[in-house]
């Protein structure tokens, strides 16, 4: 332990000491995705069974309702999907990796809002269509004299909170901490809809399978987020009794932390996943931050390398050794488990090389097996370039850095001197063999779905292509 306490790098024998890659089983994603639409589709199958296409052909009104009640039963599936889909389920998060399922989640989210208004509106009209004149009227009955509206009014207002400040243009203006508090009210919203539901959603009680279904549906997705956003989380902290042991700036304005504890080993990180991490400073600690493991684990450290961006990072320069540590994971699909080819590209811009570090680290290899692409803007920037050309060599990899800031108004990977380069044609001068290889990509948004458009031209499958997001 005291090479950690005084920031010295491990060496390959030490990071050797990890659990053996866990390969992703690919029914699980095919199961996951069978089970969510079955659940759509069963919300329509009540909705018929209970008159719902007989209702469109006798009359305006009761053809507005019967849609409005389609409506708000997927917009209420689709929300506790969504709800689902975020809750860390580790088969889940394994089969569909965090950069799929926010994709998933952004969409099912979106959709689920739309089903909602569609929903009010639809109903309104409904009840209103006797006499239009009366719309404002019908509002105000349905949320005073029903149980459980007015309770939903709320739930929908702190829908509208989520939605508005997740579009891409309010999000880039909020402190990574102002919109992660609000996003919790996506769990206020869907507990507010209960009510409603239960109290006067003829949908819900009208069937003893309808009640079965929804009270199955509400508690598994509690449950779920109770069990792996809290409780497991909380016990796993506990039980590896994780505390800071060293942090080091790097070049580029970053900083490293390591941290040590005897149960980190229960823990069956890999290299190439990351964690969410909340440290025990004070106020603000509840706050948990995605930072990706820049060194592969061993049975009692994990290592991080974050870009100091905000309020939340720069605090990590401060942390003192002993400063306790919670965690939650490990997560994502950027290890090597998910590979199907010894042959492997890993290619990282700014900070998005951390994982790449640690995959250079812990993934099975003979020399001339797996070549490593260092994307920065200066070699003055280029965060643990010491250490992965270390790695490379003593592993026998292939580690190239690319240098220099982005071409303007153009989405590319390469850099500005490059500007006369097609990207694939320039992957494919770098990596002839790109198309038989798994590639692993870390990066902002744009620069990594510039790499995995260039691959997927070079004739990489898309299966093995790899990458991970954290932004919703």
């Amino acid at each position: 332990m005291s090479s950690l306490l005084h920031g010295e790098p491990r060496t390959i024998a030490e990071a050797s000491q990890r659990t053996e890659p866990r390969l992703v089983p690919r029914w699980w994603r095919y199961a996951s995705a069978i089970a969510a639409w079955a659940v759509l589709l069963f919300v329509a199958a009540l909705w018929t069974s209970d008159g719902g296409i007989q209702n469109l052909w006798t009359g305006t009104s009761d053809a507005l309702t019967s849609v409005g009640r389609l409506t708000g039963l997927l917009a209420s599936a689709s929300l506790l999907l969504q709800v689902f889909l975020m809750a860390r389920v580790p088969w889940i998060e394994r089969a569909w990796g965090q950069d799929e399922l926010t994709r998933v989640h952004r969409l099912v989210g979106f959709t689920s809002f739309t089903l909602m208004l569609a929903h009010i509106g639809l109903i309104v009209l409904g009840y209103a269509a006797a006499d239009p004149t009366k719309v404002w009227d019908t509002i105000v009955d349905l949320t005073i004299d029903y149980p459980g509206v007015l309770l939903a009014v709320a739930g929908t207002l702190a829908l509208i909170l989520v939605v508005i400040t997740s579009a891409r243009a309010a999000r880039r203006r909020l402190r990574y901490e102002s919109w992660h508090l609000i996003h919790l009210y996506a769990y206020l919203g869907a507990g507010l809809a209960l009510p409603h539901q239960l109290w006067s959603g003829e949908d819900f009680l009208k069937s003893t399978a309808a009640t079965i279904f929804w009270w199955t549906l509400y508690i598994g997705c509690a449950g779920s987020v109770l069990l792996w956003r809290i409780a497991l989380p909380l016990w796993a902290s506990a039980r590896a009794n994780i505390r800071v042991v060293h942090v080091r700036c790097e070049p580029g304005n970053a900083v490293t932390v390591t941290v040590a504890g005897p149960g980190v080993e229960h823990l069956r990180a890999q290299g190439g996943q990351y964690f969410q991490w909340r440290f025990l400073t004070g106020p603000g600690w509840t706050r948990a931050h995605p930072y990706s493991l820049s060194a592969a684990p061993d049975a009692t450290t994990l290592r991080f390398t974050a870009a100091v961006l905000g309020d939340g990072t720069a605090e990590l320069t401060t942390l003192q050794p002993g400063t306790r540590v919670l965690v939650e994971g490990p997560y994502g699909r950027m290890h090597a488990g998910t590979r199907t080819r010894s042959k492997t590209l890993l290619i990282g811009a700014g900070i998005g090389i951390t994982p790449i570090r640690s995959l250079l680290e812990s993934l099975p290899q003979q020399p001339g097996e797996v070549m490593v692409v260092h994307r920065v803007r200066s070699v003055d920037e280029a965060v643990l370039s010491h250490e992965i050309h270390d790695l490379a060599r003593e592993r026998g990899a292939d580690y190239r850095v690319v240098e220099g800031r982005r071409i303007p108004d153009r989405d590319s990977w390469l850099p500005v001197h490059a500007n006369n380069w097609d990207d694939t044609a320039a992957l494919l001068y770098m990596c002839p063999d790109a198309a038989e290889r798994d590639i692993f990509i870390c990066g902002p948004d744009p620069w990594t779905e510039a790499v995995r458009r260039a691959a997927r031209q070079a004739g990489t499958p898309a299966e093995r292509i790899h990458s991970e997001s954290f932004h919703l």
